[in-house]
């Protein structure tokens, strides 16, 4: 069973072991990844409640009247196609409340998932630093 909470408190760095950041080039520890979770504005996590380990989260950052950004959202490969990507972002969505836009840069193969979640494609820029992908300072 999957469980959603918004609550940290308690969470530690071994129950982020999972295999996130699937693909990087130099991904954040367990312990880097808590800290990008305690720093954001918003966060939803899918504990796995027989193992305690999450499987998937999302974050945003939020100015809280008009915009919030969607940096993170993942599921472990495992536990993806079970709906969880989807609950993640609409407990999110409810979490953040009514606001002017929610932005999320994407990758293409991705698009259909937010498409059926009602957001739209859009223009972005970006700027990537792959040496700092990590987080470590």
């Amino acid at each position: 069973m999957i469980e959603f909470r918004t609550d940290l408190a308690g969470l530690s760095a071994d129950q982020l072991e999972g295999p996130f950041f699937v693909g990087w080039l130099n991904p954040p520890d367990a312990a880097t990844h808590l800290e990008l979770l305690e720093g954001s504005d918003h966060v939803v996590l899918a504990v796995d409640h027989e193992s305690g380990q999450v499987v998937g989260y999302i974050t945003a950052i939020s100015d809280g009247v008009l915009t919030a950004f969607i940096p993170q959202l993942e599921v472990v490969p495992d536990y993806q196609r079970r709906g969880i990507g989807t609950e993640l972002v609409q407990r999110l969505l409810e979490d953040i409340g009514e606001l002017y836009a929610v932005d999320a840069v994407i990758d293409a193969d991705v698009e259909p998932f937010y498409r059926h979640l009602g957001m739209s494609p859009a223009r972005a820029v970006m700027r990537r630093d792959y040496e700092r992908q990590s987080g470590r300072r």
